[in-house]
């Protein structure tokens, strides 16, 4: 290969990276699947998501783009190895994101490239977002709240109005103090060990105080544990007997009585709530109901950690919440994830703690999950 081709090569694919950036950026999706080629894969273990093929790319990327409140990303140049029609190569991204539900903050991450030469010039074959860096501190900025766009189809904010808030608006908000505390002395009131706790690396602590070292622990289906690295520490941390691996391992066709026990009388079930009421109550909703014997009663002892943004007045704006703003975001999720929609096939109520101090309520001063 001579030094101009290779020259002319390097340019191509910096264009191509750059056109990736342009296209989250001003979130055109049908633009950012054509930059790959038609059996292209866009990995992000992360979250985690594997989108393959042009389709996907497109489908999975408006799902993700439909949770975000404001996202920006910032692409730095990084090597390129040319080898004939193909190359390989890396760039470095800083992003500051928050998300419908609340989840915020700064990372930096890297995209390990492939690339190959076609007809239409440079395109990816696959694309994977390694997050080196994750601070999920409180952003102090916000979006402008004009209609967000790509090029011409964007609204001038100076001369446009910013449009109504949506009905579901408020269900991402953290409540007050006042209200936390008011949801905290009426679940008290009903006999769940309530706290309030100032974030979910406070909780994260909490959780290993409260969970004796060697207990049986279900962990929910949950974004809040996840998110916080409690799903983490139960599952792979070695302190518990975690009974999620053990179901995963098992053949679902052959072992389902074996499944159900597992996960009806656990030491102590660990999840979230869609929501929780200033009366006094929690919601949970799954579509299969298979982890909700746990948290009715079948654990020996429940924690339940929830974000400041699902504490609602009453029970019938929870049950609001669940359709109006829980669903939609964890169907989101679960098309991108599992290819298939989810539903609220079931829903728990918790009213009260019949068995006091067996269940315990940790309430967060930040949002997290939704």
């Amino acid at each position: 290969m001579n030094d101009f081709q290779a020259t002319a090569d390097r340019v191509g694919i910096e264009a191509l990276r750059g056109e990736f950036t342009d296209a989250a950026m001003m979130r055109d999706r049908p633009r950012l699947a054509s930059l790959f080629t038609p059996d292209g894969a866009l990995r992000m273990p992360n979250i985690p998501v594997e989108l393959v093929g042009r389709e996907e790319i497109r489908a999975g990327g408006e799902r993700l783009q439909s949770q975000w409140d404001f996202f920006v990303q910032t692409t730095h140049p990084g090597t390129i190895l040319l080898d004939g029609d193909t190359a390989t190569g890396r760039a470095y991204i800083q992003e500051l994101a928050r998300t419908l539900d609340g989840r915020q903050g700064l990372n930096y991450a890297v995209y390990h490239d492939r690339y190959q030469r076609t007809a239409e010039g440079w395109k990816f074959t696959e694309r994977v977002y390694e997050v080196r860096y994750l601070d999920t501190s409180p952003l102090a900025g916000t979006a402008p709240r004009a209609e967000q766009g790509s090029g011409a189809n964007r609204t001038d904010a100076t001369t446009s109005p910013a449009p109504a808030p949506t009905p579901t608006a408020s269900f991402a908000d953290p409540a007050s103090t006042e209200r936390l505390e008011r949801a905290a002395t009426a679940l008290r009131a009903g006999g769940f060990a309530t706290e309030i706790l100032d974030d979910a690396a406070a909780a994260r602590i909490r959780i290993k105080e409260l969970v004796p070292e060697g207990a049986s622990v279900l962990t929910g289906a949950s974004e809040t544990l996840r998110l916080s690295g409690i799903d983490e520490d139960i599952n792979t941390g070695g302190r518990y007997d975690a009974i999620r691996p053990r179901v995963l391992a098992i053949d679902r066709a052959t072992g389902a009585d074996e499944i159900r026990r597992l996960v009806t009388g656990p030491d102590f079930v660990i999840n979230s709530v869609a929501a929780v009421t200033e009366t006094g109550s929690l919601v949970l909703a799954s579509g299969s109901g298979s982890q909700l014997p746990a948290n009715a009663g079948g654990a020996a002892n429940a924690v339940w950690i929830v974000g400041a943004q699902k504490v609602v007045p009453d029970l019938n704006t929870a049950l609001r919440r669940v359709e109006e703003y829980a669903l939609p975001l964890e169907n989101a999720r679960a098309q991108a994830v599992y290819g298939m929609p989810s539903a609220v096939n079931r829903l728990l109520i918790l009213n009260a703690e019949t068995r006091p101090g067996c269940g315990t309520v940790l309430l967060l001063r930040e949002a997290i999950g939704y």
